[in-house]
């Protein structure tokens, strides 16, 4: 759970508030309005540390985040005729302590782990009995954000008395808990949130606590309870001082395609656009494995005069740095023709640390913009950056300082401006290796040949650019075309959304024998790498687009098992936990999930090559993994399966189609590689055991979610691969009974997974519709974009939320919305 002290240890310093509000931002656009309302909105999207996000609906509503919802401000502000306009993050401001937080000093509170008597949160309740303690709380799991001083791994209720001198201006919480948490100032709730935060960040106090404030004795309570994983709490009050008085541009327009972000401004009569590309194109492989982004600044007069204008451009060092206190040196770099600056850690642990809710701190970003007159590099912190802005003296400058406080930037002189201008800058990242496989250290794909460095590949994409705008804007309006035209507009919707998250979590790598590797990263379920269970939902987008990455997602789970390093008759789950893959580290199995993945999605790349090649390669690998199939799928023993979230489950009906389906994949193979009587065996045998598992999970009117539970239900998502993959497994009916019984139980915002929650996930949401016939297609897609377009939660896109109120019950970020794309990979293998 997070490990990022935002605040150095004086707990003032430079650093972009985020204003944390769900919902829509208040300032809206009133013009031209994306139809779909993104929960977030993808702005640099390339991997899974360098990926940088809007979580709401303006732009300078509040600081860009990396997907873990860390700030890595990304800084956008124009001066138009000498009035200053911030037109991306929020306000430079400065952070001062009202109530230290235990990062500057650990303090003591009344506290007890026994439910306590009403009014407990008041200020007149008598908590004399209670024990007193050092803050902060928590287990010392690997997950807390500093050492804890006292325990707390179960519930603990606390008390903080404090006095204030003056009232403070615009306070804010600083807070780290772990998990569920209230909040009370003076006995009036003032912030409660069931999920955590695991490093420290600003939230917003309720407006009734905020009037119970008052000068003199006032009384912090907290309530915090553990409902998984590590444990931590620990709450301060910070105030918000301005440093820069810059208006908020109004924002009149956001508009998001698969691999564009655009949004426009209205700033002193002057219309300032702002494109963000990340130029993820399936059928340019070296472009998409370069980790390099644009963003495009237009401005045009929309008043029909001129205007002087200046804009400025800066990338905090947070990007390089996975805490805001570790320090970064800022350099520019000599290039000829590109104004070239990087910033990094001056550490450089190269691969040191490994975990879910961590982000790079080695290797370095850049920003690179053309070498001319008009273009000149910013001040590198946060203090100069403001004195030029203002123009209001000059800061000290320096290399080296927090991440927090130093930065990279450009001024952009455009002067009189009459007609519309551009301009654009090259935002990348170098992390030299990405990933350590199996004791040895892989480089990124576009540096695979040990002579191309950043500034190759930054020049590269610098050239690249009016050519690579065409293609983005060529291969957007075809994929919404033909995602309209499979499934409607709303899915069309969908899978815009959809395309760089599910891209953006993974790394393109080389092994060390030159092929390609494809690792995904476990986002905010549990950080593993390579995980099969995860690859499966993914897949449908890469073997549409680009079957070289979905075989890149299997080869290194066929070379574990065949190296003699993974030694069971089915696959592992894992290779590690993201960027260490040196073994599974997942506690435990999932023998039938994982076997009945593999030998599917083999068949799948087969089927749309029109070759097994890749298959025949690794034939006697399938062929253990099929036997085991063929003792253990059928009926499966109590195991998880990849909605391990929902717990063990024996005889799990939808499992057992897996299974099926992996036999008959298998005979598919077969028979592709002209082995008749292997393929006529094992197509008889799916057929049969298609039948018996229709009597075992008969249930009237449709099927069990496990054999002999009476009265439960289940999605099958995976009889999707007897009708893409053409297999003729199951008769009709069995799709015709589960899809009817299926809409009588749609809620708001989808289908629930099963009958044992309201849950979903909206991955296997999409599968089920693509096994409906196209006019019930949009039955079931529906109900996702209204959870898409409503949620309250202000996150990249989660997968797994509730069908009652369309909140995120876990994971955001996550590769698997590329199953969103099955409905198009349906009509392409169709033809």
């Amino acid at each position: 759970m997070k490990t990022n002290t935002m605040l150095s240890a004086l707990i003032i310093c430079f650093a972009f508030l985020s204003s944390c509000r769900g919902g829509t931002d208040k300032q809206v656009s009133e013009g031209k309005k994306q139809q779909l309302r993104a929960p977030a909105y993808p702005l640099i999207t390339h991997d899974p540390y360098f990926s940088i996000w809007s979580f709401g609906d303006t732009l300078n509503a509040q600081a860009t985040k990396h997907w873990t919802g860390e700030e890595q401000p990304l800084i956008v502000l124009a001066k138009v005729d000498g009035k200053v306009y911030q037109l991306a993050s929020n306000a430079i401001s400065l952070l001062d302590e009202v109530l230290p937080t235990a990062q500057k000093r650990p303090y003591e509170v009344r506290y007890t782990y026994d439910e306590p008597g009403t009014g407990w949160e008041t200020p007149d309740f008598d908590g004399a009995s209670w024990k007193t303690g050092t803050a902060p709380f928590g287990d010392n799991s690997v997950d807390n954000p500093m050492k804890a001083a006292s325990r707390y791994d179960q519930e603990i209720w606390y008390r903080r008395d404090f006095t204030l001198e003056e009232m403070p201006g615009n306070p804010k919480l600083l807070i780290s808990h772990d998990d569920a948490v209230q909040v009370f100032i003076n006995g009036v709730l003032a912030y409660e949130d069931p999920n955590f935060i695991l490093d420290y960040g600003q939230r917003d106090i309720r407006v009734e606590a905020l009037k119970a404030l008052k000068k003199g004795k006032n009384t912090l309570a907290v309530h915090c309870r553990n409902d998984r994983g590590g444990a931590f709490i620990d709450v301060g009050l910070v105030q918000e001082k301005k440093l820069l008085d810059a208006e908020p541009a109004k924002q009149t327009a956001v508009h998001l395609t698969a691999t564009q972000t655009a949004y426009s401004f209205d700033a002193g009569g002057m219309t300032i656009d702002l494109t963000f590309t990340s130029p993820l194109l399936m059928d340019q492989l070296e472009v998409l494995a370069r980790p390099a982004s644009y963003l495009t600044f237009k401005s045009a007069p929309n008043d029909g005069k001129k205007h002087d204008v200046k804009i400025w451009f800066a990338l905090s060092g947070k990007v390089s740095s996975d805490k805001a206190n570790q320090e970064v040196k800022v350099d520019v770099e000599d290039h000829a023709q590109l104004l070239v600056q990087s910033v990094g850690t001056t550490s450089q642990e190269l691969l040191g640390k490994k975990g879910d809710n961590v982000r790079i701190d080695w290797g370095k970003a850049y920003i690179a913009a053309a070498k001319k007159a008009s273009i000149r590099s910013t001040p590198n912190t946060l203090q100069g950056l403001v004195a030029a802005v203002a123009q209001k003296g000059t800061a000290t400058e320096t290399k080296i300082g927090s991440a927090a406080d130093m930065l990279i930037g450009v001024e952009m002189a455009l002067g009189e401006v009459s007609d519309a201008v551009s301009e654009q800058v090259v935002i990348a990242y170098d992390d030299e290796y990405s990933v350590q496989y199996f004791g040895k250290n892989l480089r990124p794909w576009w540096r695979r040949d040990n002579k191309t460095h950043a500034l190759d590949m930054i020049q590269a994409a610098a050239n690249d650019y009016d050519r690579l705008m065409q293609a983005c804007q060529s291969f957007d309006a075809k994929l919404s075309a033909d995602a309209k035209k499979a499934g409607g507009a709303q899915y069309a919707d969908l899978c815009n959304l959809a395309y760089r998250q599910a891209i953006a979590a993974h790394k393109v790598v080389a092994n060390t024998n030159g092929e390609l590797l494809f690792f995904s990263k476990e986002n905010f379920s549990n950080g593993s790498i390579g995980t099969v269970d995860v690859t499966y939902p993914s897949a449908p987008l890469f073997v549409l687009y680009n079957t070289e990455l979905a075989k890149g997602l299997l080869r290194f789970i066929f070379e574990y098992s065949e190296s003699g390093r993974w030694k069971k008759p089915f696959p592992a789950h894992d290779v590690g936990t993201y960027p260490l893959a040196n073994g599974q580290t997942y506690g435990e199995d999932m023998p039938v999930e994982e076997a009945g993945n593999m030998i599917t999605l083999t068949a799948a790349i087969a089927l749309r090559e029109d070759d097994a090649g890749f298959a025949e390669k690794h034939w006697e690998t399938l062929t253990t993994w099929t036997d085991f199939l063929k003792k253990e799928g059928l009926d499966p023993a109590n195991q998880l399966c990849t909605d391990d979230f929902a717990g063990h489950l024996a005889r799990n009906a939808n499992l057992s189609v897996k299974a099926i389906m992996g036999i008959a994949s298998y005979a598919k193979l077969a028979e592709m590689l002209k082995k008749d009587e292997v393929a006529k065996e094992h197509f008889e045998l799916a057929r049969e055991m298609a039948r018996e598992w229709m009597k075992l999970a008969d249930n009237g009117n449709h099927y069990t979610l496990a054999f002999g539970q009476k009265d439960t239900w289940s999605q099958k998502y995976n009889l999707i691969w007897d009708k893409l993959l053409k297999l003729d497994i199951f008769p009709a009916e069995v799709v015709e009974k589960e899809i009817a019984y299926y809409k009588t139980k749609q809620q708001t915002y989808g289908l629930p997974l099963d009958s044992r929650k309201t849950y979903t996930k909206s991955d296997w949401i999409l599968w089920t519709a693509t096994l409906a016939d196209d006019a019930d297609f949009e039955t079931f897609v529906n109900p996702v974009w209204k959870f898409a377009n409503e949620t309250p939660d202000r996150i990249p896109l989660s997968d797994w939320h509730e069908t009652s109120d369309g909140k995120s019950v876990g994971f955001r970020a996550r590769s698997v919305v590329g199953g969103y794309f099955i409905k198009m990979l349906e009509e392409e293998m169709a033809r």
